[in-house]
């Protein structure tokens, strides 16, 4: 029961939120508004004692695994092929690059532990392509910058993960171990992209058998593919789970799936449109409730630990400096990484740079870290610290990029005139039902339905139709 009262409350700011950025905050991204709405729900006593305490585990695997599946699916196969040296480069060497740089400033500026000063780095390494979309909106990034920073929020995760592991074995046991991190790291990695590709091999078999069966699948109007979808949505759950169940990367299983996933449905929307078209809304509802969810929770999160404070006075400001660092120097090392490696210019390093926003799986590891032996003042400071890091990883692109990138324009002369001939042609229509020998509560029926159309332009189609 807690965990369904938790639910339903995030999931009612998620929907309070998405009306506020419609009618109030139409200027910010919507993100802005879901942390607000987070820290809202956190210091209203009762809501906050409602929503039960966050499991790291549950949220890695039911919030960020679908979302990384669905970020995987809207990616081709063959783009990632294409790209192979260019993702290696960009989640690997440059991953590694930023973990030393950031972490060895971060102890000796600050003083930190080596071991805590890594685990902090390693947590700001991933980014997160449903983040970085929120701060272009409306704007047009180059095609390449845009390709690039999906391709590594994709894949970049995995190697975090694998840097954070070392790091906190490290702060737990005093040594580290290069070699068996490196093994590690194959291991996970290698594993990960054969498991979410058989898995999801299999599955996608099955739906294929189940739709180009003498049985009928897709039902009626009413039942319209149920079984399908329901495999389709259970996919990223099985496979994560599954991937994690033989200490392979579930993040990296549930990415490839994904690019299974994407050619599968590139196949299916000829042999079924309406199931394909129905799968494609579901997801996108879908993604944008989880979506929500991450960045709610970080709002939760962000206050209850502020609340929870046992530090003096002198070091009540060290997180605040840490996250400062920790985004400083992960822009540093990544507009100096594409600068001179991959030989952008200085604008679109810059725009490489910054559009590395951080999200779901930076606060998922933040969050993590409670459970692993980690002294409760220092996995304070690391929540505070990567909170501070995904707020101005968001808050700075917003700012800059305006100045950066261009604007999308609308063409709202041409929308002008669509809605005038809508009018138009609604107007005619209601002269002639008044006009016509029909019954009064049939004519005041049809001539309400008209109007409803200037008010719904989607419902335009509907009424050509007719």
């Amino acid at each position: 029961m807690s965990i369904l009262i938790s639910t339903v409350i995030i999931l009612l700011a998620v929907i309070l939120s998405i009306v506020a950025s419609r009618w109030i905050f139409t200027k910010i991204s919507v993100n802005y508004v879901y942390i607000l709405m987070g820290m809202i729900v956190a210091v209203i006593p009762f809501l906050n004692q409602s929503i039960i305490r966050f499991n790291a585990d549950f949220f890695m695997g039911i919030i960020v695994a679908p979302l990384l599946f669905f970020e995987g699916q809207n990616t081709r196969m063959n783009l990632v092929l294409r790209n192979i040296k260019t993702i290696l480069s960009l989640t690997v060497m440059m991953v590694l690059l930023t973990t030393i740089f950031v972490g060895f400033s971060t102890s000796v500026i600050l003083g930190v532990s080596l071991p805590l000063a890594f685990i902090l780095a390693a947590i700001s390494t991933p980014t997160d392509a449903t983040a970085t979309e929120s701060v272009t909106n409306g704007l047009i990034m180059p095609d390449q910058q845009s390709t690039n920073l999906k391709l590594e929020s994709l894949f970049n995760d995995a190697s975090g993960i694998v840097l954070l592991n070392m790091a906190i074995l490290w702060y737990v046991n005093g040594t580290i171990k290069y070699g068996a991190t490196l093994g590690n790291f194959a291991y996970s990695a290698v594993g990960g992209v054969i498991t979410g590709i058989v898995i999801a091999g299999i599955l996608v078999s099955i739906r294929q058998a189940m739709l180009h069966s003498k049985v009928n699948f897709i039902g009626n109007t009413y039942n319209t593919g149920i079984p399908l979808k329901l495999i389709y949505l259970l996919t990223p759950y099985l496979i994560y789970y599954l991937a994690e169940a033989i200490e392979v990367s579930g993040i990296i299983a549930v990415v490839f799936a994904g690019l299974v996933h994407n050619a599968e449905s590139q196949r299916s929307e000829l042999s079924n449109p309406r199931l394909a078209y129905d799968t494609i809304h579901l997801t996108a509802l879908i993604n944008r409730a989880l979506n929500g969810i991450v960045f709610v929770t970080l709002g939760i999160m962000f206050v209850r630990v502020i609340k929870q404070q046992i530090i003096g006075i002198h070091d009540s400001y060290i997180w605040l400096v840490i996250g400062i660092i920790l985004y400083l120097g992960n822009l540093l090392v990544r507009y100096l990484y594409v600068r001179t490696i991959h030989h952008q210019n200085n604008k679109n390093a810059w725009l490489f740079s910054l559009g590395g926003i951080h999200g779901a799986v930076t606060f998922a590891l933040a969050v993590t870290v409670a459970e692993a032996a980690v002294q409760t003042q220092d996995f304070r400071t690391i929540v505070l610290a990567e909170s501070t890091l995904i707020i101005l990883s968001m808050i700075i692109p917003t700012i800059l990029f305006h100045f950066l990138l261009p604007a999308k324009h609308t063409d709202n002369e041409r929308q002008q005139k669509i809605a005038n001939m809508r009018q138009e042609m609604v107007n005619n229509a209601i002269n002639i039902i008044h006009h016509s020998n029909i019954p009064a509560e049939i004519k005041a029926a049809v001539i309400f339905d008209l109007r409803v159309l200037i008010k719904a332009p989607g419902s335009r189609v509907l009424f050509i139709h007719r």
